[in-house]
């Protein structure tokens, strides 16, 4: 048995149908690319002239410049008693211009019978010379047989002699489809052996859907059974429960079963590409999905914890980073040491397990959760905590008041936010309107800020959870919030706790750490200057250094240790297209930054030197100016305007 298959995904057809499922053109023509990109073999784009947004995907699709996938056009037979040469719908099909047709057809003598009202020959010649006309006009033709498993439990002979029919006319694959989603593993696995035994495995692929959760597990047990092509949907999306899961069924085949594609070296991107089309879906990424969502690695147990930071595979079945995803170790009242200090770790912190700053650190957790915080899931929330436990905790701004006022307007509720903050020695008193007291305060808050701190525009208030605590303490009963906020799309979204009787204190509270996390975090990461330290100006400056310059997305580049020197000549690159390479040759040296933002300034050969221009991510000017002074560097004449190093 061939250990190569081919993966075929149908989301843009079949994922579709899914409920809240919709992708506009432009969607679909950035997927298409976005899976050629990743390595699958077939994109199903779906059906030509079924709507105008098939129709207008379709004709830009024909200029897209795939460099592997082959895009495929779905439709059906033709009709009963039509000549195929003379049936509309294929025509249709071939004017797609697509290189690839995929065919659905009967299999299930009820279907044929029942819903085409055609005899069972003809519905074997309909299958036959649909095929044959196609292949005659240039295109490969996969088949996919509707119902199979449920015609073969029905009437096995006739089910197989669709199948050979397909073949006859010269069907490059039969691709069998467990289309209501109920067949069991064993059963399935030994029907696709008796086709594969039949037909040749590699003429044979499998369609499933998840009805009885089993939508991967089956599509794994047909590979197993010699299938060599596997149809399924990104994240599951599909009619109904969904269809088989690509994003699971890959990495199980190519990590655990031996199995190879053209898209597996490209697994450290799995992650990534999920989240990519949940973005684009406008779904939340599900934290429990295998292998990607956020809890996939994560540890509470601090036993458990401790275990896997020594020895990985001891609670982990694959290595995280495999699939693009990470290690999370999760705090709660039952963390011990070792959890605090590998989390602290995980946030950017050093803290040594013996050092008295735990202890504390753990009594603090463990009296806020007893009166209802949950840092489990509030990542900004405990990154304040240790920051301060550390005495490390920046005084970004200071809140002197607010208030929350909510009005009846006719038949509408309006809130207004009141916010009094003061930056350094600068005072701001802002006012914002919203329908709801959150979403008011958010603003305030960011209409106070974002002249100092620039970078919380592109940081947004994502979602809010209200939980009662105390329900038998009436109105005076403590309430819950836990608040998300979105900066990189990539990372695990920062979120924030707060606990109050008051909704006022309870809602402004999280609201306020999420945003220091947010600044700390913007002007630690989303900050690159090209700095000339000797005329005191700037040659090249980006948004997002990690993610632009040096290729890597943000919030993962400590998985990626050994690439800082590697990026230099990345760095470099991003210069010479930023600046043209005249001005870039007097580019005498450039600073990678290091994990806990410190600087590097490398010769080509690696070693350190007293550059003329430093690439610099840091926050405060006077880090730049004390960095020059330990390179030996001369007197900076840089300056500060806002949190951008001028």
């Amino acid at each position: 048995m061939s250990k190569a298959i081919k993966i075929y995904d149908t989301t843009l057809r079949d994922g579709t149908q899914g409920e809240g499922i919709s992708f506009s053109v432009t969607d679909k023509l950035r997927i298409a690319d976005r899976l050629d990109a990743f390595g699958v073999d077939y994109i199903e784009g779906g059906f030509p002239g079924s709507n105008p947004r098939d129709i207008t995907f379709f004709q830009e699709a024909q200029k897209l410049r795939l460099k592997h996938a082959r895009l495929a056009a779905f439709g059906s037979t033709r009709r009963a008693g039509v000549r195929a040469s003379e049936d509309g719908q294929l025509k249709t099909l071939l004017d797609s211009g697509m290189p690839v047709m995929t065919i659905v057809g009967k299999t299930w003598l009820l279907h044929v019978t029942e819903i085409l009202r055609t005899t069972p020959e003809e519905n074997l010649a309909m299958i036959e010379d649909s095929m044959r006309y196609l292949v005659s006009q240039g295109r490969e033709v996969i088949y996919d047989a509707e119902h199979f498993f449920d015609g073969y439990k029905s009437d096995r002979d006739y089910a197989l002699r669709t199948l050979a029919a397909a073949l006859r006319g010269g069907a490059s694959n039969l691709t069998l489809c467990d289309t209501n989603g109920g067949t069991m593993v064993n059963d399935f696995e030994a029907i696709v052996r008796t086709v594969v035994n039949e037909f040749g495995g590699d003429r044979v692929g499998v369609h499933c859907h998840n009805d009885a959760g089993l939508g991967a597990a089956l599509s794994l047990a047909g590979v197993n059974a010699g299938a060599g092509l596997v149809q399924g949907t990104v994240n599951g999306y599909g009619e109904r429960t969904g269809n088989a899961n690509l994003i699971t069924v890959m990495p199980s085949l190519f990590l655990k079963m031996g199995f190879t594609a053209h898209c597996s070296p490209h697994l450290e991107q799995l992650r990534e590409l999920s989240l990519f089309f949940d973005e684009l879906a406008n779904l939340r990424p599900d934290t429990k999905a295998p292998y990607v969502g956020a809890s996939a690695f994560a540890h509470k147990g601090g036993l458990h914890a401790n275990a896997a930071q020594k020895v990985k595979s001891s609670y982990e079945h694959v290595d995280p980073s495999s699939v693009g995803n990470r290690t999370r170790v999760l705090v709660s009242d039952m963390a011990g040491r070792s959890s605090i200090a590998l989390k602290a770790r995980e946030l950017g912190f050093e803290l040594d397990e013996k050092s008295p700053a735990i202890k504390s650190l753990i009594d603090e957790l463990k009296e806020l959760e007893f009166r209802g915080y949950e840092f489990e899931a509030a990542d900004a929330s405990l990154q304040l905590l240790i920051a301060r436990a550390l005495g490390r905790r920046s005084q970004f701004f200071s809140v002197d008041g607010y208030r929350v006022i909510i009005e009846r307007h006719g038949a509408e509720l309006w809130a207004e936010a009141t916010v009094k903050i003061k930056v350094g020695d600068q005072s701001y008193h802002t006012v914002a309107e919203s329908t709801g007291p959150i979403s008011a305060l958010d603003q305030a808050l960011r209409l106070a800020l974002q002249k100092d701190f620039p970078e919380l525009r592109e940081m947004e208030l994502r979602d809010y959870k209200v939980r009662i605590l105390e329900s038998n303490q009436g109105a005076n009963s403590r309430t819950r919030v836990l608040i998300e906020t979105r900066q990189d799309p990539l990372s695990v979204p920062p979120r924030a706790v707060g606990v109050h009787p008051s909704p006022p204190v309870v809602w402004f509270f999280p609201l306020t750490m999420a945003l220091y996390i947010g600044i700390d975090s913007g002007t630690q990461s989303t900050k690159a200057v090209v700095l000339d330290l000797e005329a005191g100006s700037v040659i090249a400056e980006s948004r997002a250094p990690h993610q632009l310059i040096t290729g890597l997305p943000v919030g993962h580049m400590e998985q990626h240790p050994a690439d800082w020197t590697a990026a230099m000549d990345t760095v470099i690159r991003s210069v010479v297209e930023k600046i043209g390479p005249t001005a870039a040759s007097a580019v005498r040296g450039i600073g990678v930054s290091g994990q806990q933002h410190g600087f590097v300034p490398l010769d080509a050969g690696g070693n350190v030197i007293r550059p003329a221009k430093l690439w610099c991510d840091t926050s405060t000017i006077e880090e730049c100016e004390l960095l020059t002074r330990k390179l030996g560097g001369a007197k900076s004449t840089l300056r500060k305007t806002g949190n951008l190093i001028l």
